[in-house]
């Protein structure tokens, strides 16, 4: 009997252990979340306004906030991005969603998932764009055209 209370001791002494580990690695999690978006925002941050002489960060089009990692498993990560175009009938908010992808493809570190959105509420026609924007058909098609590829290209291009 006696060796059968040390055992559950022991076990139970396991069990208590084992779950602050779990503990510590789950308080770690939204750090961990944290950085990766912070890592993302400084790469959309530098990207220039298709229109005007500034990045999208100056214009307040991408912020610190708009970023979203989740884990998705060990491995992989969702990016979502929610962008806010400068007028809600901004005709340059699709190639702006083009320019964030295109960007994050090229450079994350890291394999993920890639959601863009306009900001709700923020333009005219977000549905549509949304679904454009979200497209792999769609942006691989807008990629052919050389002229959309130059633009989106000197967009993303990394100031000197």
């Amino acid at each position: 009997m006696e060796w059968m209370s040390g055992l559950l001791s022991w076990m139970l002494s396991r069990v208590v252990w084992l779950s602050g580990l779990f503990e510590r690695g789950a308080a770690r999690q939204p750090r961990i979340m944290e950085e990766k978006a912070l890592e993302v925002y400084d790469l959309i941050r530098t990207i220039r306004d298709p229109e005007k002489p500034n990045t999208l960060e100056e214009l307040e089009v991408v912020t610190e906030s708009c970023v979203e990692v989740q884990e998705i498993n060990e491995e992989d990560y969702l990016v979502i991005i929610r962008f806010t175009p400068t007028v809600p009938h901004c005709s340059l908010a699709t190639l702006i969603g083009l320019c964030l992808r295109v960007k994050l493809q090229r450079c994350l570190p890291f394999k993920h998932k890639l959601e863009i959105y306009i900001s709700e509420g923020t333009h005219s026609t977000e549905e549509d764009i949304n679904k454009q924007i979200n497209d792999k058909e769609r942006v691989a098609a807008a990629m052919e055209n050389p002229n959309l590829r130059e633009i989106v290209e000197q967009c993303v291009l990394e100031p000197d």
